[in-house]
């Protein structure tokens, strides 16, 4: 990871791979952070599988290796929500 790195420009995800004996639900709020500050759509689809194919293959099972390969996973659309 360099200083500018597009990616995971705060290390948020970089880091969690560091931390001994971290458990999925931190990963899930590291992960949410991380989210906050990346592109919508498209362009943060393709951050996260830049992220599996830096971390993943030396972690598999790292929980959160398990929380970004969840977050390809696009949620279907179930109707209209909102009020009336």
């Amino acid at each position: 990871m360099t200083e500018t790195d597009i990616i995971d420009p705060r290390g948020l995800i970089a880091e969690s791979y560091r931390i001994e004996g971290i458990q999925a639900g931190e990963c899930r709020s590291i992960f949410l952070d991380w989210a906050l500050s990346a592109p919508d759509g498209e362009a943060a689809l393709a951050q996260i599988k830049n992220l599996i194919a830096r971390h993943a293959s030396a972690n598999p099972d790292h929980p959160m290796t398990a929380v970004l390969k969840e977050a390809l996973n696009t949620p279907t659309k179930k109707g209209r929500r909102g009020g009336a």
